[in-house]
């Protein structure tokens, strides 16, 4: 403002001479000329109305906001894709009141988890979902009342799937139904370490568990005071990625064989202890601060195994330790994590009920917190890939180039500020249907993206662009909010060099 004032005054000065001699016109133009450049250089603001305000609908492809001061929208709004590349303006838009639904799955399941599909709507009432095998047969079915339901389904078999979901009305008119593709891996065997100080049944079933997940297990098991039963991998196991051991083995150990297993376990790798046979309250106390108590009331609980109270408990979850379950405890310990498993008999369910004790069991590794480290990680997208659009494909652990055989193109991975340690690029599918992917470097790995069709989930992609029109909002200038924008420039640039043109054309003459 400062220098606007500045070039204005000089302009009077400058009018004031030439008006001293009579040359009227010659006056008139170094106002011109001086008050064009005061504005182009004050930057002065002028009402958000009074510039273009520019109007769209969200089926709009081609938007150019470079030339408005203001978006005027309508409908459900853009997709995060369209929006990522404008720049920011204040938005007038108001949210539909139309319903929308938000779908929630896994896109990658290791074998053994159960797959959940989990839909949201905006607006509860009594309705129905289903999954559907690609042969179209129901193979899950919930119903409820609320604004969310979840369907679970164990697959069977290591596959990439494309399922259907249905959605029904209380009086069973289909809703909506869509695709659900994901793909089923087979799981990184697990390393197991197993120390156990007397044989049990249910140290028999855990190893014919993991043997039939195919873990390669290091397996040691007293039978007396000279006689040890022994597993062996193939090969060594270097680094063991989960400990088991039972109660009475690490009571049987001397100080410094347990401080050497707690020191592996603070290294990083997780410990479970099967609590059935423990008996020694004081060393326990004083090795992991954990203070037991006699149970006396042993009968079966949980669902949907009753499983029994081992001997010795914590009473209530205190100090470093946490109650994760049904007799289930845990703690940190440095790096890694011990679990203290204070159940016993569940070897009775490995005939009765084998899937929910696999599954049982998953949750208590889960608890463990067992680290399996992948060479690469692909980043699920934020929205529903569809062809014609912008994909942004990202990954962890990547380098050099990855390649789209579909699609003939070979691209470098680039690191973006905005994701920690991920590497993306952007490809535009052309169809619908899995999208592979092929990364190089020195261990190259395959990749696969589903692309939806653009009639697949009307709903869901009504949401999806309702959420991205509401962060675009949030991008907008703080000077804008107040109604006022920018004075353009290029008028008055050109309004000033017509008046400077003129003012030398008639000093010529």
């Amino acid at each position: 403002m400062i220098a606007a004032g500045l070039i204005f005054l000089m302009g009077i000065g400058s009018a004031a001479v030439y008006l001293w001699r009579r040359q009227w016109i010659e006056a008139l133009l170094i106002v011109v000329a001086a008050a064009a450049l005061g504005v182009i250089v004050g930057d002065f603001p002028m009402p958000a109305g009074v510039a273009g305000t520019l109007s769209i609908d969200s089926e709009a492809e081609a938007i150019d906001l470079n030339e408005a001061a203001t978006v005027k929208l309508t409908g459900d709004g853009l997709s995060a894709a369209q929006w990522h590349d404008l720049p920011a303006r204040p938005l007038l838009w108001e949210t539909p009141a139309g319903e929308v639904l938000h779908l929630d799955f896994p896109r990658d399941l290791p074998l053994g988890r159960m797959f959940a599909l989990t839909v949201r709507r905006s607006q509860a009432s009594s309705w129905r979902l289903q999954l559907l095998a690609e042969n179209q047969q129901v193979i899950a079915d919930v119903a409820g009342n609320g604004a969310a339901l979840t369907v679970q389904w164990l697959p069977p078999v290591a596959e990439t799937l494309v399922l259907t979901a249905r959605m029904l009305d209380g009086r069973g008119k289909v809703a909506a139904q869509g695709p659900v593709p994901f793909s089923v891996a087979a799981p990184v065997p697990l390393r197991v370490m197993g120390r156990f100080g007397a044989p049990s049944f249910d140290a028999r079933a855990l190893n014919d568990l993991l043997v039939d997940s195919h873990a390669a297990l290091d397996w040691q098991v007293t039978l007396g005071k000279t006689v040890t039963r022994s597993e062996s991998p193939a090969t060594a196991l270097a680094q063991p990625n989960l400990l088991v051991a039972d109660a009475a083995h690490i009571e049987h150990l001397g100080d410094g064989p347990r401080a050497a297993l707690l020191a592996q376990v603070a290294a990083g790798t997780p410990l479970v202890i099967l609590a059935a046979n423990a008996q020694d309250k004081q060393l326990w106390a004083r090795a992991v601060q954990l203070e037991l108590r006699e149970q006396a009331d042993a009968r079966p609980s949980g669902t949907p195994l009753a499983l029994v109270s081992a001997p010795l408990n914590p009473g209530t979850a205190s100090g470093p330790w946490s109650a994760a379950g049904d007799r289930i405890w845990t703690r940190q310990w440095d790096k890694g994590r011990i679990v203290w498993l204070g159940v016993a008999d569940w070897h009775r369910y490995a005939i009765s009920e084998p899937q929910a004790l696999a599954l049982w069991w998953q949750g208590v590794f889960d608890r463990a917190g067992i680290e399996r480290p992948q060479d690469v990680a692909w980043l699920d997208p934020h929205e529903m890939p569809l062809p014609g659009r912008r994909l942004e494909v990202c990954a962890l652990g990547v380098q050099g180039d990855v390649t789209f055989p579909e699609l003939k193109q070979t691209l470098a991975w680039q690191r973006r500020p905005d994701k920690a340690d991920a590497s993306c690029v952007a490809v535009w599918p052309r169809k619908a249907g899995w999208l592979a992917m092929h990364t190089g470097g020195a261990k190259p790995q395959a990749g696969k993206l589903y692309v939806y069709d653009k009639d697949d989930w009307p709903l869901w992609q009504k949401a999806q662009r309702r959420d991205a029109t509401a962060r675009y909002a949030a991008r907008t200038p703080a000077a804008a909010a107040a109604g006022t924008v920018p004075l353009p420039a290029w008028p008055f640039a050109l309004l000033f060099a017509a008046a400077m043109l003129l003012l030398w054309w008639r000093g010529r003459r």
